[in-house]
């Protein structure tokens, strides 16, 4: 499944490009993938129409656009937002691409927005999902505040920064590279819980945008074991690790992200590639590249781990 960097790689992008984009038509192909949207594909095509793209946001792994009927000619980010957002949810295999209007249909194409760009360009946002376990869906926002009760910017990332999140979202626990992540919280969630560090780790809950692949890269990078039991790590342990997840994100941000799903692409249609730089995952039986032992592969929550025998000792 895509993580951090996968998404913000596809909401960067779409930034770039559709913001102030006007909505022409809604073409669904595939109920399936409005199975979270609350009424029928031609309501959701009906709401979407005439409405312009104002703000591409995330959080973690959720994306959402903010949408506006304002006048044609508005800025693209003037006016009030209309209180219902649109989800995008990539699932596992969901990628969302740019085309010019009228391009070769993609094989497993499920949702197509046809746009007008503030340029008078027209263009198709594409959702397209060989498992059909993503989709898009409308999601009424609610307010964000701190714990002092003053609203804050409720996404990662976004354009307007507004105190607004999707409901559906609002759940999600702020990612490591989100200015407002309370990271004395997160030192104190650890050590209230004997969870395996990594099964924390994967909780979008307590962090978000970690996945599998990047919390094996996190772990390597800080010498813990997947299973050391997270209110055993000293401050220090705790401030390394989260260290490790910032670096390790970022790097891949500057790399384009990755997946080892083939299926993954951004949204111009380029593979991510930051398995180049990965120092463990996928490595079972190479050396680790700072001790020379050979990594090994475990089993983890019907999934693997990987990790050196070494640099990682048990618990």
């Amino acid at each position: 499944m895509p993580e951090l960097p996968e998404v913000e790689v596809v909401r960067s992008g779409l930034a770039r490009h559709i913001l102030g984009a006007r909505i022409d038509a809604v073409e669904v192909l595939e109920t399936r993938s409005l199975r979270r949207d609350p009424g029928t594909a031609a309501e959701f095509a009906a709401f979407l129409r005439g409405q312009k793209i104002v703000d591409v946001c995330r959080r973690g792994k959720y994306m959402w656009l903010r949408l506006s009927a304002g006048p044609e000619d508005a800025a693209p980010q003037s006016g009030p937002c209309d209180p219902t957002a649109l989800v995008v949810h990539l699932g596992m295999s969901g990628q969302v691409l740019l085309t010019e209007a009228g391009a070769p249909d993609h094989r497993h194409l499920r949702l197509r927005l046809a746009l007008t760009g503030p340029d008078g360009d027209r263009l198709d946002m594409r959702f397209v999902d060989q498992r059909i376990f993503g989709g898009m869906y409308r999601d009424p926002v609610v307010g964000v505040v701190d714990t002092e009760g003053q609203a804050v910017p409720a996404a990662s990332r976004s354009v307007l920064d507004l105190a607004e999140i999707p409901a559906t979202v609002s759940h999600i626990g702020r990612d490591p590279l989100d200015a407002h992540f309370d990271e004395a919280s997160f030192r104190r969630r650890l050590s209230r819980t004997s969870s395996g560090i990594k099964r924390v780790l994967l909780d979008q809950t307590t962090i978000s945008g970690i996945g599998n692949i990047y919390a094996d890269e996190a772990l390597w990078r800080a010498g813990l074991h997947y299973a050391t039991p997270a209110r055993s790590l000293t401050q220090p342990q705790a401030e390394e690790l989260l260290a490790a997840c910032t670096e390790v994100m970022t790097a891949a941000l500057a790399e384009g992200g990755t997946s080892f799903d083939a299926l993954y692409v951004n949204v111009n249609g380029e593979s991510g590639y930051f398995e180049r730089g990965l120092n463990v995952y996928g490595r079972s039986g190479e050396p680790c590249k700072r001790c020379g032992a050979l990594v090994v592969r475990e089993r983890f929550m019907n999934r693997s781990s990987y990790l050196c025998p070494v640099c990682q000792r048990g618990r």
